[in-house]
């Protein structure tokens, strides 16, 4: 009887000790966000290089940002306020020389937590409903398009400014596709920091088997980062050149390749489509829900 007792007790005691040795899981709450977007404010935008008599492509972007600011207020009204610890913010790079855009973009870095009062929301709101115009106003009227080195921001930026600690990442990047800046151009064999219609055409992806040359050159991007797991990325506005009917669909190769290299599990690439088409898809992108 003694016997069954103490293998009993000690059956009992490595229960114990094990429970409380179990790892406690998975660290990172889905239900707090942390919200990037990175726009690319080359001569994409400017509505004399680039018209479209639809809808100008920067009228595009502002849309979109107000559609992800959309999803982001969604996200937090569904959260009770205690556990309120979201971000939501907007990246340049390099910066524009414009000091007031800069300033505007400090306005539209915004962040929930405990202590945030119902009466903030409406001051987002205003804020996403006005400052993204004037960021686009002042880079058009400026005329001084300063590019977009996305390669660059992967390598060196990504990490510090788009990844938080115990929270799911968002990062949205607002770009017609094509990578290029002076200051991060290079190749190491058939891969390169950047991609341009020129670089298409050289690489001879014009056909219907482009994908096959792809592969069998080992064309892409060229890796920026080891290990971005913990980052979900959303590119809006991908915006060919005429005259390749299978530009799009090599840009798209360029970025997927590149994205799963960094090991990027979860990403989305799309067109510049009309914002209307395109906000229920950024809103699920964030929310899960229409």
């Amino acid at each position: 009887m003694k016997k069954i007792l103490y293998l009993l007790l000690i059956i009992s005691l490595v229960s114990c000790c094990k429970k409380a040795e179990d790892p406690p899981g998975d660290k990172v709450d889905s239900n707090d966000i942390n919200v990037s977007i990175l726009i690319d404010l080359s001569d994409r935008i400017d509505p004399k290089t680039n018209p479209n008599p639809t809808m100008e492509y920067f009228q595009r972007d502002i849309e979109y940002i107000k559609a992800i600011e959309k999803g982001f207020l969604n996200h937090i009204k569904t959260k009770r306020i205690i556990t309120y610890n979201d971000q939501m913010q907007v990246f340049f790079n390099p910066e524009p020389s414009n000091p007031k855009i800069n300033d505007f973009t400090k306005e539209l870095k915004i962040s929930f937590d405990q202590n945030t009062n119902k009466a903030y929301f409406n001051t987002v709101e205003k804020k996403y409903a006005t400052l993204p115009s004037n960021i686009y106003q002042s880079a058009i009227k400026d005329g001084n398009y300063v590019g977009s080195d996305i390669w660059e921001f992967f390598k060196n930026k990504v990490n510090d400014y788009c990844i938080k600690e115990d929270h799911r990442n968002i990062l949205f990047i607002l770009t017609d596709g094509y990578m290029y800046h002076e200051n991060s151009k290079f190749s190491e064999k058939t891969k390169t920091s950047y991609l341009t219609s020129k670089l298409v055409k050289s690489n001879n992806l014009t056909t219907s088997n482009f994908k096959t040359a792809f592969e069998k050159n080992n064309f892409g991007f060229v890796k920026a980062n080891d290990n971005l797991n913990n980052l979900e990325v959303i590119v809006l506005g991908v915006n060919p050149e005429k005259g390749n009917p299978f530009e799009e669909a090599v840009i798209k190769e360029y970025w997927e390749n590149w994205f799963k290299e960094m090991k990027i599990k979860k990403y989305q690439i799309k067109s510049a489509d009309l914002p209307s088409n395109l906000e229920p898809i950024i809103v699920k992108a964030i929310t899960g829900k229409n």
